[in-house]
């Protein structure tokens, strides 16, 4: 694995070289190169916990501010995210040392926060806050020391390093609240190889903070905004009462340390992953199980099949082969159109459109063109996508339409373009009024709001009814059979060919395939992580890919055995059984893994799975169908019929 990364480096160095002497760069991300003393911005991202789900812009706490607030112009991604990137007061110099200076404008007078801001703090402390700052594009990490389990002559050596994102607004002690006001930065720099007559160029490669509290009495400042810290063991924290006024001070400090780091992989501490291993075990299990359900699979049902087709074929005993039962015999039904053949084709193009998207999506990050140092662009990408991807959730919906003899072609491209965007839309519309209410940066705003619905009805609309119209004209799917005027009567079925039995029996094994990935996915969107591992995702995602297939096609072939040629809902929903699991598991991890106790961050948790769990189905619904339609098709075609 490593001598493969080694020659994908060597690779990309000799397509840099030949790239002219102009480095190649991902857009947005080229480095930037500091001399001594050049200013080096330090701005503020977001308040996030992963308690209340709530993220708020920095200034929504009474820090320090500077003479002019600056917001950043963000993507589509960050807003989404409630990324509100501000410039802030903090004064830092490539290079340049200092021990600790007072950060509002008044040097040695204290900041005074009233009753209310009091409050808002403690009640922030309380909720587990944590503050997000960045330099240079880097996120600011607090550094977490712990001895690993080893032998006791080896715990002296070893300490484990984490990084947790952010630092901690706070803490509580004996239900006292205290704020970290004093902030010391510890800034990384590479410094680049320049010819002798120049002068050094650094780029910043780990943005660190260790966060204290200090109390006001302790940090001695004078007129120039200097202060003096206290020795470490003799201070005594700020605390900040929520009954009254509290008088305090913002302090910081700043250490530059020379780095090996590159600037290339300067991300690396961030997305350290200790648990490497369990990807690779996940997978190769999720492959075995998959290779083993393919044999197995692939041995039944040829064989039987093999069987069936010869018997069916056999001339000379034909009055024996009817009294038989089996899937010939639904010969003349097994293609006549189910009920609701408009939504049915819509919720299936729409599952196409999630499909290609997520495709491309997980494809495109793989390559690292999505990584986490652009901001907002997976979010950004992924809505994009969706919206163009229409044309061929137009053109699938179209055909399939047509073949399961509708005729209202507008309305049914109308039904595909609104019917699950639609239901997506309410639902984010209706807890981003309840994020507005408690005047979150999570809330989605107006004008965002206006530029989503123009591009769901300037762009997808359009290529959606453009994609259906040439689905529509385009010739209907060939089925090898002929339906019969009069429908058939189904037989009772057993137990097990229930609906419901068949959801979860049909789940369980693409979700066994990809549960551990789920884990990864709900920390990086529920506890503030950073999800980059793609190659695993994209790994899984053709897994699940080939599991859905299989599955669906075992689950048609039973039914059509049970003389029941009411196929095509039913693969749609068996299908997608796993999203049922997904649910489940969402509860699971909700219980046991988050510690959300409110109404509203709940309401959010449950209302984001829904959204997760129907697109999840619809996937893996569309997944499964395709391949039993495929299947279906195939071994009609395969007998003789008279």
């Amino acid at each position: 694995f490593s001598f493969l990364q080694e020659r994908l480096r060597y690779l990309l160095g000799l397509l840099l070289l030949l790239h002219s002497t102009d480095s190649f760069y991902v857009p947005g991300v080229a480095p930037i190169n500091f001399h001594r003393n050049d200013p080096v911005e330090i701005k503020a991202v977001k308040l996030t916990s992963s308690r209340t789900q709530l993220p708020y812009e920095y200034y929504s706490l009474p820090f320090c501010q500077p003479s002019k607030i600056t917001y950043k112009a963000e993507n589509l991604g960050e807003v989404l995210r409630g990324d509100r990137i501000v410039n802030t007061p903090f004064q830092v110099s490539m290079n340049v040392e200092k021990k600790c200076e007072v950060l509002c404008n008044f040097p040695n007078k204290p900041v005074t926060l009233t009753v209310e801001q009091s409050k808002l703090i403690a009640e922030r402390i309380r909720e587990d806050y944590y503050v997000h700052l960045i330099a240079d594009n880097l996120p600011v990490a607090t550094r977490l020391e712990f001895y690993s389990s080893r032998e006791e002559e080896e715990k002296k050596k070893e300490k484990d390093v984490q990084f947790e994102h952010g630092y901690r607004l706070g803490f509580m002690d004996n239900n006292k609240f205290y704020l970290h006001n004093h902030l010391s930065f510890i800034l990384y720099y590479h410094r680049e190889d320049v010819e002798e007559s120049q002068e050094h160029t650094y780029r910043v490669v780990r943005f660190e903070v260790i966060p204290q509290s200090i109390k006001l009495e302790d940090l001695k400042a004078d007129e120039k905004s200097m202060c003096t810290l206290p020795e470490a063991t003799g201070s005594a924290p700020q605390e900040i009462d929520p009954t009254k006024e509290n008088q305090l001070l913002f302090t910081y400090s700043v250490h530059w340390e020379e780095s090996d780091i590159k600037w290339a992989s300067r991300w690396d501490t961030y997305l350290t992953m200790s648990d490497v291993q369990i990807h690779w075990f996940s997978i190769i299990n999720s492959v075995v199980v998959v290779f083993f359900l393919s044999g197995i699979l692939s041995m039944i049902i040829i064989r039987t099949l093999r069987k069936d087709i010869a018997n069916y074929n056999k001339e000379d005993d034909i009055e024996d082969t009817m009294e038989e039962s089996g899937w010939k015999l639904v010969h003349g039904d097994v293609f006549r159109p189910p009920q609701y053949p408009m939504i049915l084709s819509s919720l299936l193009g729409s599952g196409i459109q999630l499909f290609c998207m997520i495709l491309i999506v997980i494809f495109v990050a793989m390559l690292g063109m999505l990584s986490p140092s652009s901001r907002g662009a997976l979010m950004t990408t992924a809505c994009f996508l969706f919206m163009f991807m229409g044309v061929f959730g137009g053109f699938f919906a179209g055909r399939l339409y047509r073949t399961l003899k509708g005729h209202r072609w507008k309305k049914g491209a109308f039904c595909t373009a609104t019917l699950y965007p639609g239901v997506v839309f309410g639902i984010c519309f209706v807890l981003n009024c309840f994020i507005w209410g408690k005047h979150s940066s999570g809330a989605v705003p107006f004008p965002t709001m206006v530029a989503l619905l123009c591009m769901w009805f300037g762009i997808s609309l359009p290529l959606v009814y453009l994609g259906y119209y040439f689905g529509f004209r385009k010739q209907p799917y060939d089925n090898p059979v002929r339906t019969n005027q009069i429908p058939r009567q189904i037989p009772e079925q057993r137990w097990y060919m229930n609906k419901f039995v068949g959801i979860l029996m049909a789940g369980i094994l693409p979700f066994g395939a990809m549960f551990i990935e789920l884990f990864f996915i709900f920390s990086a969107i529920w506890e503030n992580q950073f999800y980059y591992l793609f190659g695993f995702l994209f790994l899984v995602f053709i897994i699940l890919v080939v599991s859905c297939s299989q599955i669906s096609i075992v689950m048609v072939y039973f039914q059509l055995c049970a003389e029941d040629y009411r196929w095509w809902w039913r693969t749609f929903l068996v299908s997608g059984g796993s999203a049922f699991y997904v649910l489940i598991y969402a509860v699971f991890y909700f219980v046991n893994k988050l510690d959300i106790v409110e109404f509203i961050p709940s309401l959010l948790y449950f209302g984001y799975t829904a959204l997760m769990v129907l697109s999840f189905w619809l996937l893996t619904g569309t997944i499964g169908f395709y391949a039993a339609y495929m299947f279906v098709r195939k071994i009609y075609a395969a007998v003789k019929i008279d």
